[in-house]
């Protein structure tokens, strides 16, 4: 079996639901710690200008906004950001089927909040459609341990590769002598493991 690399030139990062609401449930894994990562991954993202797609779902709920952050980070990605109307399944929704669908990218970066409900179903669907998915499973979690280990079981089992922060971003950086690598070590890296 060969192994193809993911690249910002042939992968797109999709980010559901990192919203401050929906954060606040997960136990599986530190509030703090499932921030970083995805604030890396948007970051890592954004220094390798690849294309990446955030949803939210019923942000004047419970779920509330996405993560600040995230404006920041991927300002043009945060305007035009698919707000779901509470569809569990982001793959069944019309706007993030087609960003996804419209980038002509096959192979697939997700993380999402919650590992259980947000990230497993458009994983299913994506595997479905015969996309190759990476799960990003530490930018994410579930209400407990085992939700998110079950959830995670559930997504490998059809498919998925389970992957880690730091794992895709060295994956997607690929070499840290370029200029692209070294920002990611200053700016996505280096601060993180430090803090």
């Amino acid at each position: 079996m060969s192994f193809e690399r993911f690249t910002a030139r042939n992968a797109i990062m999709l980010l559901v639901d990192h919203q401050v609401g929906t954060m606040s449930w997960v136990k599986s894994i530190p509030f703090d710690e499932m921030k970083r990562n995805a604030l890396m991954l948007a970051r890592a993202a954004a220094i390798l200008q690849m294309p990446v797609v955030l949803t939210s779902s019923m942000e004047q709920h419970a779920q509330g906004p996405l993560l600040p952050e995230l404006e920041n980070i991927l300002p043009e990605a945060y305007a035009s950001r698919i707000q779901r109307l509470g569809i569990v399944n982001a793959m069944d929704d019309e706007h993030f089927a087609a960003a996804v669908k419209g980038s002509g990218r096959k192979k697939i970066i997700i993380a999402g909040v919650t590992n259980d409900v947000c990230t497993v179903y458009p994983t299913l669907s994506l595997l479905g459609d015969g996309y190759a998915v990476q799960v990003i499973a530490d930018a994410g979690g579930s209400p407990g341990v085992m939700a998110d280990d079950m959830a995670l079981r559930r997504m490998q089992q059809a498919g998925a590769t389970l992957s880690s922060t730091n794992q895709v971003i060295a994956e997607l950086a690929y070499d840290w002598s370029t200029p692209e690598g070294s920002r990611i070590v200053q700016d996505v890296l280096a601060p993180a493991l430090q803090g």
